[in-house]
């Protein structure tokens, strides 16, 4: 959509403009003039005739001249019918400062609700409620009343004026470059995420947009536009409020294990964002991509002057999956030649002491680090920027060459420099240079290598995006009538929860191999039974109220006679009875044993911001308690279901182990497209439960399947 009215709005209206400097209708049209705004600036307040020397209008329909934008910094009960006058005068936005709304709980949704539907009817856009402001740092709007943010190329969205305040004053500190757009989202009631972003991404001037976000309003079209966003910008994001637990749900494992944070990390990652986990580390990553070029591959060098600095370095790249390659023996002899005898020439390089007299030596090794090819890039840490300040005054006009040096270097070699040094905070010369050439410079060093990871993180997403696939939902594809008459028929006996034989006849129709299974009613059909299928059979309890049928003696396995099916029937039917006697027994599923294998574990929910999502992990009585699983948004293409199952911690359970064979990961990664296929073939599913799978050397057996329903169509 176009934004531009708005986030480059020609002329502004200020209601709630006041003479009183603690107000913000005073502060942010004192801003507004601060930064030299060239379009006109209407001040509204019917309670005065100026403000701040200009003219003071009692409503915007008195204003003579077009208004783009409005702001609104008057209480949240007086919103609604200003938004009527914005409309009448046909405004394009509004920035809605009051808080009052959603934020409160259900009441306030309603009345935001009411706020949102009155803008729409008018045609204008609203930026919030609750929101901090929004500024275009080029065109001179300034409506958050933030003074001095400093001019660059990252575009900054966020739920917290706090952090963005924190975040513009850390540029201006520390950075060479900042921010184009700041724009305080608010509660999202109208432009929502997704839309800035679509905006964001064909603007010229944005190199990066960083987020801080605290909630989703429409998380699947979120995730679909920033997966096109990634693939031509890069986007920085913080997600606060990663240990809420996710919505709990009774009938599926799946609903009781998949957290915001699982959820929203690993969606994240497929999408091409850069997520970092603490605060800190949010502009220091957007930075680096805005300045530097991205790794094209993660192998680097580390160039220090002491070994303590450079192991732990190491370290951290190491841990963060940043490979430090073997040199080229021609890049060793060049090393060799300009370094003392007791220099390491392996990665990392520490200079030993060569650059005490002579910091040069810094350039000179970047020059012939950079040259070879199994170098992409190079982290610089220790001292260098104090040499002059710690061993002679002398040494600073040598630093600031060689900082003009590795400036150039980067341009040339078009591989990435990050800086680290103890001499930070004295802020030499030398530094500044190097911040110049748009090399960042970091007194942390958990920080300098966090940058590293992200222009490698970036780069490995640019290279392979392909892979990912799409976010896009295909609700009905694939469906099968006879499947969605089962749904249908349960849903008019009023039931949200298929039998298991429903469920199981569901996955025969999307093409999934089931074991044959049957519905007992008495003990003489389950003998029967039994005995068609050769004994040694499973015995499961059927009954629409009965979810979890081990935990009311609903389950025996192994049954090898009729004496023993006999005995299990009349067990598992008087088990329910007592404990549920007023459930509906349909009677007893008999289905073979599943041979032996690892348990593991399939399933499905509904997240609340991002849709259906899908699970894997160790099943069984494993699944609750190590909690050792993957989760994926649908759909899944084949490579997300492979990476789904290499990610869980026991991954390596699967190769084989103890002469036990390897296990069949390709028939796993098909069961897991398949239940993301019936996910999105039925819409009225709400969860999908197969646990346990026992997957053996060919193949795997669904030994439970349990499906639930919404009732209603999901609207995604």
């Amino acid at each position: 959509m176009n934004l531009d009215r708005i986030l480059k709005a020609e002329s502004i209206a200020i209601i709630g403009a006041s003479k009183d400097e603690t107000k913000q209708g005073h502060q942010v049209l004192a801003a507004l003039l601060d930064e030299n705004f060239e379009g006109p600036v209407y001040p509204v307040n019917p309670g005065e005739k100026t403000v701040l020397g200009l003219k003071c209008y009692g409503s915007v329909l008195d204003i003579p001249g077009k208004i783009d934008l409005a702001l609104i910094a008057t209480p949240a009960e007086t919103v609604k019918t200003i938004l009527e006058e914005l409309g009448e005068k046909g405004v394009a936005g509004a920035v809605v400062l009051a808080g009052g709304f959603g934020e409160l709980g259900e009441e306030g949704k309603e009345f935001e609700d009411e706020i949102v539907n009155l803008a729409r009817e008018k045609g204008l856009r609203i930026i919030g409620p609750n929101t901090p402001g929004i500024i275009n740092v080029d065109r001179g709007i300034n409506l958050a009343g933030i003074k001095e943010v400093p001019r660059g190329s990252i575009a900054l969205l966020t739920q917290s004026g706090n952090i963005a305040l924190n975040l513009i004053i850390e540029a201006g500190l520390k950075s060479q470059t900042g921010f184009n757009y700041y724009v305080g989202v608010g509660n999202e009631a109208d432009i929502k995420f997704h839309e800035y972003l679509e905006y964001l991404t064909e603007d010229p001037e944005t190199k990066v947009i960083l987020m801080y976000v605290e909630g989703l309003r429409e998380g699947r079209k979120f995730l679909q536009q920033v997966s096109k966003t990634t693939q031509v910008k890069p986007v920085v994001l913080y997600k606060s409020g990663r240990s809420a637990k996710g919505s709990k749900s009774a009938g599926s494992h799946t609903g009781a294990l998949a957290g915001i944070s699982e959820v929203s990390q690993s969606a994240f990652k497929r999408a091409g964002i850069i997520e970092v986990e603490h605060p800190g580390e949010m502009f220091p990553a957007a930075e680096s991509l805005a300045l530097l070029p991205i790794l094209k591959d993660s192998s680097i060098a580390i160039l220090a002057d002491g070994g303590g600095h450079a192991t732990i370095a190491a370290d951290y790249l190491t841990d963060l999956g940043i490979k430090l390659p073997e040199l080229e023996s021609e890049t060793r002899a060049k090393l060799e030649a300009i370094l003392p005898p007791n220099a390491s020439l392996a990665n990392p390089i520490d200079v030993a002491g060569g650059a005490d007299q002579n910091p040069a030596i810094f350039a000179d090794c970047a020059e012939i680090l950079l040259s070879d090819k199994n170098i992409y890039g190079l982290l610089v840490v220790g001292l260098f920027g104090g040499y002059g300040i710690r061993f002679s005054e002398k040494l600073a006009f040598i630093e600031e060459d060689a900082a003009h040096r590795m400036g150039k270097l980067v341009e040339s070699s078009r591989k990435p420099i990050v800086l680290h040094s103890l001499y930070d905070y004295a802020k030499p010369h030398s530094l500044e240079l190097m911040r110049f050439y748009n090399i960042p410079v970091y007194d942390s060093l958990e920080i300098a290598t966090k940058c590293v990871e992200v222009l490698s993180l970036y780069g490995s997403y640019r290279r392979e995006y392909d892979k990912e696939g799409s976010f896009q939902l295909e609700w009905g594809s694939k469906a099968v009538p006879e499947a969605e008459k089962i749904i249908n028929n349960a849903l008019a006996e009023g039931r949200n929860t298929l039998l298991e034989f429903e469920a199981r006849e569901i996955f025969r129709h999307q093409g999934v191999p089931m074991p044959k299974e049957f519905l007992a009613a008495d003990e003489n059909a389950a003998v029967r039974y039994a005995e068609e299928l050769g004994y040694n059979v499973a015995m499961k309890v059927v009954s629409p109220q009965i979810l979890h049928k081990s935990n009311v003696g609903g389950v025996m396995l192994g049954l090898h006679t009729e004496a023993a099916v006999r005995s299990a029937y009349n067990s598992i039917i008087g088990n329910a009875r007592k404990l549920h006697p007023t459930a509906d027994i349909r009677g007893c599923l008999i289905t073979p044993m599943s041979e032996k294998g690892i348990e593991t574990v399939i399933g499905t929910k509904i997240d609340d911001q991002f849709g259906p999502v899908i699970m894997f992990g160790l099943g069984g009585i494993m699944v609750s308690i190590m909690k050792d699983v993957s989760f994926r948004v649908v759909p899944v293409s084949e490579y997300q279901a492979v990476s789904m199952i290499n990610e869980i911690k026991s991954s390596v359970i699967f190769d084989g182990f103890r002469g036990r064979p390897p296990s069949d990961k390709k028939a796993i990664a098909e069961l897991i497209q398949k239940v993301s296929d019936i996910v999105q073939a039925y819409p009225l599913i709400k969860e999908i439960d197969l646990n346990p799978v026992i997957v053996h050397n060919k193949g795997l057996t669904i030994v439970d399947a349990r499906i639930i329903l919404n009732g209603h169509t999901v609207e995604m």
